[in-house]
């Protein structure tokens, strides 16, 4: 892995233990400056502790770390203290000191100087704060809260900032409109950024780079539309989005399934599992099928539709809310492709 004057995070073989429990298993990662990276995985793959280790909070059993261009963990497992490593961090409780004032949070981390107070209230202005530097954190909402979490993260221009599922405590309405301005806030400043999230659509919808974790390792890094269309193996595409597998043989660029013949974006031989994005699926009533919706469910933005095919398999169907199909309809099951597969 080669690091330029561009990457501000570096990860070589990382590798953390508990016991018999492996946490951490020979991470590699690289992150450009100035990119927004989601860290996606389910409970207790490991990426909470990943972001402790960058951070400093833990020490790995072995591996490498660079921040900035600077080896803050060695191969030797010498490592530079948290408040030597140029990272910001944003807690997913927020840590705000209740007895300071917001602009007193804020300024927290940085040094004394004439400039001081001028970067506070240039930070207070950027996340939208500007009047807000006199009250005190239980005066603020969450996302208010969350806010001046991350100006006090940014307020020393860190090399990095780590966020530990930072909206986690917000309520669904309020989280899309909080992590869509954290983003904004983020690239305004020119900041690089890692965060920790179990929350799909969050990571896909605002991060330029998606990584995914499956049992202590980084599986697949690509951006979010990648990421979701070209998964690079069966686990990632089982656990990033809702999909289908349909068996199939296939023969080069297309695949025999239940379904007919299925285009493939890379040629295989042999049985595979075709990857069906449920919204890629169109139904069309048809009385000689020998498909059949089973279940229908009204979402609102969609319609979904649990088909069972002719081999007795069952797949899901995302489609317009105006479909109106009803359960027990024979209907002939059709995919946009070119389709993603898997040897099976």
């Amino acid at each position: 892995m080669i690091t330029t004057d561009t990457t501000a995070l570096t990860i070589q073989r990382l590798s953390r233990r508990y016991g018999s429990l492996i946490a951490v298993r020979d991470v590699n990662l690289e992150l450009e400056a100035g990119k927004f990276m989601a860290l996606l995985g389910p409970s207790g793959c490991g990426k909470t502790t990943l972001l402790r280790l960058i951070a400093g909070f833990e020490q790995p059993d072995n591996g490498v770390i660079m921040i900035g261009g600077r080896t803050v963990v060695g191969p030797c497992g010498a490592g530079i203290p948290p408040e030597q490593r140029r990272v910001g961090m944003v807690f997913q409780d927020y840590a705000l000191f209740p007895h300071l004032s917001v602009a007193q949070n804020v300024a927290y981390g940085l040094p004394r100087s004439p400039d001081r107070e001028a970067r506070v209230q240039e930070l207070l202005t950027l996340v939208g704060l500007a009047d807000a530097g006199r009250r005190m954190p239980h005066e603020l909402s969450g996302g208010q809260q969350q806010r001046v979490a991350l100006a006090r993260a940014l307020a020393p221009r860190p090399a990095l900032i780590l966020l530990d599922e930072p909206f986690s405590n917000l309520d669904a309405g309020l989280r899309l409109a909080v992590r869509n301005e954290v983003r904004q806030i983020l690239r305004r400043e020119g900041a690089t950024a890692l965060f920790v999230t179990h929350d799909q659509e969050e990571a896909l919808s605002i991060a330029d780079l998606v990584g995914v974790m499956i049992g202590g390792q980084i599986v697949q890094v690509a951006p979010p539309r990648e990421l979701y269309e070209r998964p690079a193996t069966r686990a990632v595409a089982a656990f990033v989005g809702e999909t289908n597998f349909v068996p199939a043989e296939a023969h080069g660029s297309v695949a025999q399934s239940p379904l007919g013949p299925l285009p493939l974006l890379t040629p295989h031989h042999g049985p595979v599992q075709v990857m069906i994005r449920p919204e890629a699926i169109e139904l069309t009533v048809d009385e000689d099928s020998p498909h059949q919706i089973v279940e229908r469910n009204y979402f609102g933005a969609n319609v979904r539709c649990d088909v069972r095919l002719s081999d007795g398999s069952l797949i899901s169907a995302r489609l317009a809310p105006w479909h109106d199909v009803p359960p027990g309809s024979r209907v002939r099951v059709s995919a946009r492709g070119p389709l993603v597969a898997f040897a099976d």
